[in-house]
């Protein structure tokens, strides 16, 4: 096919109209689960990146990452629906689109086509695998504070309860289909707000004292504040399969849209719980703000089992990319009538790992600042600047300016991971040496 005739075929050819989905989502749905995406154990730990960063840093910092993951999501899902009709296709993943982007690109990049596929597809696999252990830690976190204040004849330590909850997580991780989450996940957002306002309650509930905070941190806690926002707000994995399975596709994206609504809404929750929490607890705050409440009071009880009940119904909306990764491999190997079994064995398979790294790295802070360092900033910014970049190596605009705006995310993707990765590295030395001693 010459690239006239090409052309012509992107023109002509409507992905939307060939889409074939099993269980739509209607708009409404789809915004639950992008948002359950994104406000998850993230929102928590927010409070505690305006401490490494400073509430006057924080403030402009999150306007700006939400800006920016924002984009990349944006520009993401236009490439794939680009993809999607370069090669007559329905609908593509992440990785697919990747794939597609460098096949349809310029000639040199054709033939590293399959190594971006996998590439994509390992970065998805294993921050999503990462973001189930942080769930099983904030989980057992958040449940052992409980049982630690009630029931003090009975301490357990941390891991204990993170092989505890194996089971109802096991149980959570059967659920097949995103329209069967959609209610979980609406569940999920309902309890997050409460234990949002709860929070909000125990902030404004005395005076906050600002004067003896900082406006600006300490340089060498910035990355840390970089990783935990860019964990807080990226939910590129799952961006893919919710639009794919939306029943009105061409309302994710525009003004207002489903992106634009559920992006707004997070960096306003996002900002003031930053910041607030920041004025109320200071350098005492901990991985998850719920974690700083007292245990005496009835709502802080409650904001501490409605968070670990919202992770439990999280769980499987991310376990959902993990399995979907791994099932298009495993699938072909066995006969169609295992397949089911199949299924079973794995997804309880996966649980059991993610709880293992989970009793062997007990540490909720730095699990995050990992995963926002290593694998978000991979995911959510460095990838979709490349997939943009070649898939309009072409038509780059007046003066290249679409390469040079790219150029910029790739780098501050790269930035991000370094010194986050840096940083998370030295404080888990730190911790370690601090239980040794």
């Amino acid at each position: 096919m010459d690239e006239k005739k090409m052309d012509l075929s992107i023109e002509e050819y409507n992905p939307f109209e060939h889409r074939n989905v099993k269980k739509p989502n209607s708009d409404i749905r789809s915004l639950a689960n992008l948002l359950k995406s994104s406000l998850g154990s993230g929102i928590l730990a927010i409070p505690l990146a305006f401490a490494n960063a400073g509430w006057g840093v924080g403030i402009v910092g999150t306007i700006i990452i939400a800006f920016i993951c924002g984009h990349c999501v944006h520009i993401f899902v236009v490439a794939s629906r680009e993809c999607c009709k370069a090669v007559h296709k329905p609908l593509l993943g992440y990785a697919e689109t990747c794939k597609t982007a460098f096949q349809i690109g310029p000639k040199p990049t054709r033939r590293l086509a399959s190594a971006a596929e996998s590439f994509a597809e390992f970065s998805l696999l294993f921050t999503y695998i990462g973001v189930c252990c942080i769930f099983t830690v904030l989980i057992a976190e958040s449940v052992k504070q409980l049982f630690d204040s009630y029931i003090p004849d009975v301490i357990w330590p941390v891991e204990y309860y993170c092989l505890v909850f194996l089971v109802p997580l096991c149980v959570m991780g059967q659920i097949r289909y995103l329209k069967w989450l959609a209610p979980f996940s609406l569940i999920a957002n309902i309890l997050l707000i409460t234990t949002f306002l709860i929070c909000l309650y125990y902030i404004f509930k005395d005076d906050i004292t600002i004067s003896d905070k900082l406006v600006v941190g300490h340089a060498e806690r910035f990355p840390a504040f970089l990783s935990t926002v860019i964990f807080a707000m990226e939910g590129i994995g799952v961006v893919m399969p919710v639009e794919n399975t939306m029943k009105t596709p061409e309302h994710f994206l525009g003004c207002p849209s489903v992106l634009v609504v559920a992006m707004t809404f997070i960096m306003v929750m996002y900002g003031v719980l930053g910041l607030f929490g920041y004025f109320r607890y200071g350098d005492t705050l901990k991985g998850s703000i719920t974690l700083n409440l007292p245990l005496n009071d009835w709502p802080a009880i409650c904001a501490k089992g409605f968070i670990a009940v919202s992770i439990i119904f999280t769980y499987p909306l991310h376990f959902y990319v993990v399995i979907d990764i791994l099932m298009k491999y495993m699938e072909p190997l066995v006969q169609k009538k295992y397949q089911n079994i199949l299924q079973i064995v794995v997804r309880i398979a996966v649980v059991c790992f993610c709880g293992g790294i989970g009793v062997a790295l007990p540490f909720l802070e730095q699990i995050i600042n990992i995963v926002g360092a290593l694998f978000y900033s991979i995911l959510g910014l460095i990838i979709p600047g490349i997939v943009d970049t070649v898939l309009r190596w072409e038509n780059l605009g007046r003066y290249k300016w679409i390469l040079w705006k790219n150029i910029l995310l790739v780098v501050f993707g790269i930035i991000c991971l370094i010194s986050g990765c840096t940083v998370t590295i030295l404080d888990i030395i730190q911790i370690m040496k601090q239980k040794t001693e």
